[in-house]
């Protein structure tokens, strides 16, 4: 009897080890097919042709700056102003006139507005105090971190002329200063970029990215202005939400690519960030933050070398290092995806953060920590 109870349980393991094993490759077979999707996304971006521009509507440029002064940021406002278009204007707001980034944008001769309204995210108050003085019929919002070409309106304000077209935004390039920020950079190249341009693959609309939004003076009206977003964390998302779903149009990803600046004097600053990051996705698209494993092949790759599957393993490693360098490199010209062999580790790395993400109701944002509500609103 004994012998018998000990085969029935070498069995029970074997049918154990079996299933375990069939679910690493359902899993693993679900990841290669989310890297061929985002490499598909992003030969596609890479071969794309936008329209030259026949009209040239007023545009207004909306710059929230908050208590920065080093080499890039000083450069990233100064390229606003050498910008190629026939009718734009440039507004910069601040938090108050003692913030160390007015002494910079007086020297650019630019207007600069104090925010008078008190909102949850303070990007959106400024931006509802700009938005007073817009004159015109496009708006562009962007990151005061972000560095532009002299087409960059161009670019932008084309898709526009279609009117199914609610929203344009655009990649940004990380520029990192430190060797954590240059970690990120990775992360930014080989991971973020990839996942936002698959979204519209898998019927994802509402998508807007900080470095640029491009949009109708009206389409903002319309859904509210500006106030609408103002207790979100993540206004850019809730901006685009609104303008794709409320009034029906879609979201377009410009073949321009902006520039962003990234430093960190810390390993826990840039974790700190890559935390308030995951936890700011999982309150705004919880449904898809529930699904992001699937993108970090590395963590399959790391499981089914210990599961003795290494050509499963190798597989989906190539793959997704391909991946990570199309969109990273062809594509951004980041040369932080160079480094191949680190991109599935950079996997297991942001596979923590998702971890870490899951719980925590808090984030620090410029310093302060503000807790967020169940549907990303920033609770005072």
């Amino acid at each position: 009897m004994a012998a018998v109870g000990r085969s029935h349980a070498g069995c029970g393991r074997r049918v154990a080890s079996g299933a375990v094993i069939l679910l690493l490759y359902l899993l693993c077979g679900i990841a290669a097919l989310y890297q061929l999707a985002a490499l598909i996304a992003a030969v596609k971006h890479v071969l794309a042709r936008e329209k030259p521009p026949t009209r040239f509507p007023k545009v207004s440029i909306l710059k929230p700056v908050h208590g920065r002064d080093d080499a890039f940021f000083e450069a990233a406002l100064r390229s606003h102003t050498q910008i190629d278009y026939p009718d734009y204007e440039l507004l910069f707001g601040v938090g108050g006139m003692d913030d160390e980034a007015v002494p910079f944008v007086r020297r650019l001769s630019a207007t600069v507005y104090v925010r008078k309204d008190h909102t949850s995210n303070a990007k959106a108050g400024t931006l509802i105090e700009l938005s007073r003085h817009a004159k015109g019929e496009i708006i562009v919002v962007n990151d005061a971190d972000i560095r532009v070409t002299p087409d960059y309106l161009q670019r932008i304000v084309a898709p526009l002329e279609d009117s199914r077209t609610g929203l344009v935004t655009c990649l940004y390039r990380p520029v990192p200063d430190g060797i954590p920020a240059m970690w990120e950079s990775l992360g930014i190249a080989v991971d973020f970029a990839p996942s936002t341009l698959v979204a519209p693959l898998v019927g994802i609309n509402e998508f807007g990215l900080g470095s640029t939004l491009c949009f109708r003076a009206e389409d903002l009206r319309e859904i509210g202005g500006f106030a609408a977003v103002a207790d979100y964390l993540a206004d850019d998302y809730q901006l685009a939400r609104r303008i794709t779903t409320q009034l029906g149009k879609r979201s377009v990803m410009s073949t321009r690519i902006v520039d962003t600046g990234i430093g960190y004097k810390r390993w826990s600053e840039m974790w700190s960030h890559q935390v308030r990051w995951a936890r700011t996705i999982r309150v705004s698209r919880g449904d898809g933050y529930l699904g992001l494993p699937v993108t970090h092949a590395g963590v399959w790759v790391a499981l089914a070398l210990l599961c003795g599957l290494p050509m499963v393993a190798a597989g989906l490693a190539v793959l997704r290092m391909l991946t990570g360098f199309v969109a990273g490199f062809v594509l951004l010209r980041c040369p932080q995806a160079l480094a191949l062999p680190l991109i599935p580790v950079w996997d297991i790395w942001a596979f923590g953060a998702w971890i870490a993400g899951l719980r925590g109701d808090s984030i620090v944002w410029r310093g302060r920590r503000q807790r967020l509500s169940p549907d990303g609103r920033l609770l005072d």
